[in-house]
């Protein structure tokens, strides 16, 4: 498969009902991430909010989608019907997607990111200040 530039170029190298699950799975991270950069990283179909938040491709015989591995533990009851490893989820295709469940991790990942930046920027801001008191 060639690199694409976007994530239209990117669905657009599918099959019609591969597209269709793409376009709703990626108008689904939209909605749960509205904020969320849409770029091509890995290859593949990336959505970036204060860093990776989620990414997306299509095989074969399935979607994957990759949150990390913390979504995977903290939904890994839901996730059991389905194949998953460290950071990946593989839906097969053929049976129902479930775009709920999505939406739930999405925003779990949102405020992931969102907590970590905001405790990164503070203890970047901790450490001026103990720098300065150190200075003084």
């Amino acid at each position: 498969m060639k690199t694409a530039a976007d994530i239209d170029s990117f669905i657009a190298d599918f099959p019609e009902e591969v597209q269709r699950i793409l376009q709703k799975l990626r108008a689904v991270i939209q909605k749960a991430a509205p904020d969320a950069q849409e770029v091509i990283n890995y290859g593949i179909p990336t959505f970036k909010l204060k860093g990776n938040l989620v990414h997306f491709s299509a095989y074969k015989n399935h979607i994957g989608f990759y949150p990390g591995a913390s979504p995977i533990a903290a939904f890994a009851d839901d996730l059991a019907a389905y194949e998953t490893s460290k950071g990946t989820v593989k839906f097969p295709i053929g049976t129902p997607i479930p775009f709920e469940l999505i939406t739930q991790i999405v925003k779990f990942r949102v405020e992931e990111n969102l907590k970590k930046a905001e405790a990164k920027k503070n203890s970047g801001t901790k450490t001026s200040i103990s720098k300065a008191e150190n200075n003084a």
